[in-house]
């Protein structure tokens, strides 16, 4: 019996990606740049055809009972999508980052050498719904000359079905290879770690979404992992602050929606709190929509307030309006908590103190400290040259916030002239 090009789906796709790679090798900066803003103008020409697509998954989500979080992670709208069509037609106007020129850490006499940055190879995304995501990912893989493979969930299917086409329709039209955006669908590929073994194949594998997926992927990959994590981050709320502080970091850190990136999920008191700015906090909360927990001593003493947080819940990430507190003896025993507890991507402070301050960034051991600042996550942030993908917590390969130079490697060169 014959078998088809596609009888083996993941197979194709993963060659097809290759060859575009080595194809986009020969493009330069402008080439890319036209991908990328081909794209942005596809994506927002067929907002109506993505809409109706992802109003298939959400009628099928809804018949399957997927929880609220991915529902809502799940449901675009027109301002979700007009994010991602400003997202990708900022990254066209970026400098080009491949091939950038810097000094190298060290020079090998008598020859100069220097470092330049370039592409990784083939990016695999494995994500849970966040059908603009896949679009995200291809504007940055692209922007820096690599090819992307998608792999995301069944509830998802119909919207990233619509946007792959769309994505990789626009390439074809300016002269890119389609083979830039490959998606595997869950029927295609149904385990995740078929996909995850392909190391002759893949170079950097991102797995975005809850916990559980992140860290599965992370576990059973042969493939290189940047893990991208999502909540469960932690305050200090010193007494050396004030209520209003706490209020809007709290609050603000929860406004980036869809996906709860930095959302502080637990606080961290100093013993001494003023309970009557606590009992503020929590009717505050509460009005907004907040569901609070806390430990046994504070659960006590605001029971209209607090229910009681399991020992699992302060490691975990609600991904929820859910905030639980905790009175630490001090601010070296939070740093401590913090640091066994926490999902250790962004972790934040309230106070008015220096040296308290200082001692925190400098303890703390997180990708990103905040200091009397909102941890809010935006990949557009609106200011200076940066757009981002998300935020990694480990340690290694680009900890930290993920944007273009994330999917570049550098390459180290020594010139020599011909003799010792």
């Amino acid at each position: 019996m014959a078998h088809s090009s596609r009888s083996n789906p993941l197979e194709t796709a993963l060659q097809s990606a290759q060859k575009a790679f080595l194809a986009l090798s020969q493009c330069n900066g402008s080439d890319r740049n036209r991908g990328v803003r081909a794209m942005a103008k596809g994506l927002a020409s067929h907002f109506d055809q993505i809409l109706e697509a992802n109003t298939l998954d959400l009628e099928m989500s809804r018949e399957m009972a997927i929880s609220p979080c991915l529902l809502d992670w799940l449901k675009l709208t027109p301002e979700r999508l007009e994010n991602t069509v400003e997202l990708l037609e900022q990254l066209a106007e970026l400098p080009d980052p491949i091939q950038r020129v810097m000094n190298a850490p060290y020079q090998l006499n008598p020859s100069q050498t220097y470092c330049q940055l370039m592409p990784l190879g083939v990016v695999a995304l494995i994500y849970e719904a966040f059908p603009e995501l896949g679009a995200i990912a291809a504007g940055f893989c692209l922007k820096t000359g690599n090819s992307l493979i998608l792999r995301g969930c069944g509830t998802a299917s119909h919207s990233n079905t619509m946007m792959t086409q769309i994505l990789r329709q626009s390439l074809e039209e300016v002269g890119l290879p389609a083979g830039c955006i490959e998606w595997i669908s869950s029927d295609d590929v149904p385990v995740i770690q078929d996909l995850i073994i392909q190391d002759k194949h893949i170079n950097l594998i991102i797995p975005y979404g809850r916990t559980s997926l992140v860290e599965q992927v992370a576990q059973q990959s042969v493939v290189p992992v940047l893990k991208a994590a999502l909540g469960n981050c932690y305050l200090y709320w010193s007494a050396k602050s004030d209520l209003e502080l706490v209020r809007w970091m709290i609050l603000d850190s929860h406004a980036s929606d869809p996906d709860p990136v930095n959302a502080i999920e637990k606080v961290l008191l100093s013993p001494s709190q003023n309970g009557a700015l606590l009992a503020r906090l929590f009717n505050s909360l509460q009005e907004k929509g907040f569901e609070l927990r806390g430990d046994e001593a504070l659960c006590e003493e605001f029971p209209n307030y607090l229910t009681l947080a399991k020992d699992s819940e302060w490691s975990r990430a609600y991904l929820a309006k859910i905030i639980a507190f905790r009175t630490m003896p001090s601010l070296t025993e939070a740093i401590t908590w913090i640091n066994q507890h926490s999902s250790g991507h962004a972790d934040c402070i309230a106070t008015e103190s220096y040296q308290e301050s200082r001692q925190f960034a400098m303890e703390i051991d997180s990708a990103l400290v905040y200091i009397n600042a909102s941890p809010r996550f935006s990949r557009n942030p609106k200011q200076g040259e940066s757009l981002f993908l998300g935020i990694s917590n480990q340690k290694g390969h680009r900890r930290g916030l993920i944007g273009l130079e994330t999917f570049t490697t550098l390459k180290q060169v020594v010139q020599g002239n011909g003799r010792s």
